[in-house]
């Protein structure tokens, strides 16, 4: 058996995703995410101008033979696209292999190391009535855990709060259908650091110390300032603190560190396990926060944990609503089965996304599991697909209030 035909999926059900499709000589088919926010068109491009005919013909068996020859045949490694890529054919080869098998993905990583997956729901509002709304409406559905964003007094629409109005909102989506151009947003970054503590101590006060808390500075402190921040915050028993400084520099963790204990979590925009690579091995960091679907898939992903579990650092994959269900799935299977477990990401894809995609996850009382179908759990239907045309969308920029662009 070989590998018979490869086709690249773009649709657009309320946001964008690029899927692509592995169907064997058997009749086999199995599924695999490349979206990328805001330039999938690269991804798939990559994908059906450059590797589908070297796949043809390529034993579907071979995953490992398979990965290694898309990374290092390439000879231009690593970077978010070739990674996205690499991880949708990953992906396919997985599902097909566990399909093939009879069982679903987990079994064939070792099987489950525990019953379900805890996740984490995104509550914001633009003051803190609206996120005390939000957390209420999380906690009444059954999340234990929460990621905190709100608006700051003296700023506009920011990174992490629904436009929306208050309430719990599953829909939040960064990426602006706006045209030929990103939509700009507006930052302060002393402003942030003087109102974010007080709203930490409102939210123990009101919902007490059982809640896990997360939060995200989204790459926009420098260090020393995320070192005053995840000090200033450490009374309030953050679960962590996310992306408190931009991770190109991997030795600026080393500062947050030495001012204090709250756990650190990065990892997002990151692509390969090297670049983690210090934050690993100098236990910089607490959890590992990459996507499946942006780290060459789950062969990549199982390494790059199973390092990390060496260190005593444990996962926190990437999961909102730029993961299709796709890389979500692929997500749940390693969280289910690998030893170092932390949280899983969760933002439940809207009515239009779950008509496209089939999935078996189910949610009960904070936790998810990811199904016993054979194989990732996931099926796309491509005649619902067909129907949502791809729509150019952008995530935003960011600028100071000076005008200097700042990161986002």
């Amino acid at each position: 058996m070989s590998i018979e035909s490869v086709d690249v999926i773009v649709t657009s059900p309320g946001r964008n995703f690029v899927t692509l499709k592995v169907t064997t000589s058997d009749g086999v088919v199995g599924w695999g995410d490349a979206t990328l926010n805001g330039r999938e068109l690269s991804v798939a491009s990559y994908l059906s101008d450059h590797l589908a005919s070297m796949l043809i013909g390529r034993d579907e068996d071979r995953i490992e033979d398979t990965w290694q020859y898309l990374y290092r045949g390439a000879y231009w490694r690593r970077g978010p696209v070739t990674m996205a890529a690499i991880a949708a054919v990953d992906m396919a080869l997985w599902d097909i292999k566990a399909k093939k098998a009879g069982m679903p993905l987990y079994q064939l990583l070792g099987g489950a190391s525990r019953d379900g997956v805890r996740v984490y729901a995104h509550a914001s509002g633009t003051d803190f009535a609206a996120l005390s709304n939000a957390i209420t409406g999380y906690r009444e559905l059954g999340f234990t855990a929460v990621r905190v964003q709100t608006g700051v007094p003296g700023l506009g629409q920011i990174y992490g709060v629904s436009a929306a109005g208050p309430g719990v909102r599953y829909d939040y989506e960064p990426a602006k259908r706006s045209g030929d151009r990103p939509a700009e947003e507006t930052w302060d970054t002393r402003q942030y650091l003087n109102h974010m503590p007080g709203v930490f101590a409102k939210i123990r006060e009101e919902f007490g110390t059982d809640l896990r808390l997360l939060h995200d500075g989204h790459h926009r402190m420098s260090p020393i300032e995320a070192a005053r921040f995840a000090k200033d915050v450490e009374p309030y028993d953050l679960f962590w603190l996310e992306d408190a400084t931009p991770g190109e520099d991997q030795t600026a963790l080393r500062l947050i560190r030495q001012h204090s204990t709250t756990p650190l979590a990065i990892g997002e925009v990151f692509n390969t396990v090297y670049d983690y690579q210090t934050l690993i091995t100098e236990r910089l960091i607490d959890y590992v926060r990459s996507a499946v679907t942006h780290t060459g898939g789950i062969t990549a992903m199982k390494k790059l944990l199973d390092f990390a579990a060496i260190y005593g650092i444990r996962s926190g994959i990437h999961g909102p609503t730029d993961i299709s269900p796709v890389g979500m799935a692929a997500a749940l299977h390693l969280d289910l089965a690998i030893h170092n477990f932390g949280i899983q990401e969760y933002m439940p894809h809207n009515e239009q996304t779950l008509e496209v995609f089939q999935t078996s996850f189910t949610f009960d009382k904070g936790f998810l599991h990811p199904g016993d179908q054979p194989g990732l759990g996931v099926e796309l239907d491509e005649e619902a697909a067909g129907a949502f045309e791809y729509t150019k969308a952008y995530l935003p920029v960011n600028r100071l209030l000076d005008g200097t662009v700042h990161d986002w």
